[in-house]
């Protein structure tokens, strides 16, 4: 296996452990990986409006996610209302049920970046994060990422 195909491999199996591992934790609380970004980030920037939401996410593929946040609507979770400023912009925000949510998953997503941290202790981290940086860069998911940094 030539190096770039086993660090491809090494990446994908990390994602989807880490993902597992949140999922397994999220299924008490009803939530999909997918679903809990939402939540976090509706947590740390409400209001948003629903095409700011989507250039945000990373779980989510596209930017475009009215169905995740329909299933979130329906759930009892997130608010979904017409800006006051402009009625074909559609602000979110969290319900008191979702708040509740999003500290669950705060909770829940603080124990799985304990492991994460406690490995990283003992390797170089910041040489990693660096390298994965680099290879998402210019990239829908890095680009997602570098906004969420930034704002």
């Amino acid at each position: 296996m030539r190096p770039a195909e086993e660090i491809r491999y090494l990446v994908l199996a990390a994602q989807r452990e880490g993902n597992r591992r949140l999922a397994q934790e999220l299924r008490p609380l009803g939530l999909t990986p997918s679903q809990a970004e939402v939540l976090r980030l509706l947590a740390e920037r409400q209001p948003l409006a629903l095409n700011a939401l989507g250039g945000l996410l990373v779980c989510e593929s596209g930017s475009n996610p009215s169905r995740l946040v329909d299933r979130l609507v329906a759930a009892g979770l997130v608010h979904r209302a017409e800006a006051a400023e402009d009625r074909r912009r559609v602000e979110l925000t969290l319900t008191p049920k979702g708040s509740q949510a999003a500290s669950q998953v705060v909770d829940v997503e603080d124990r799985l970046y304990d492991r994460i941290d406690a490995v990283a202790a003992s390797h170089d981290g910041r040489a990693v994060r660096d390298f994965l940086r680099a290879l998402v860069d210019g990239e829908p998911s890095g680009l997602a990422l570098a906004r969420r940094a930034t704002s």
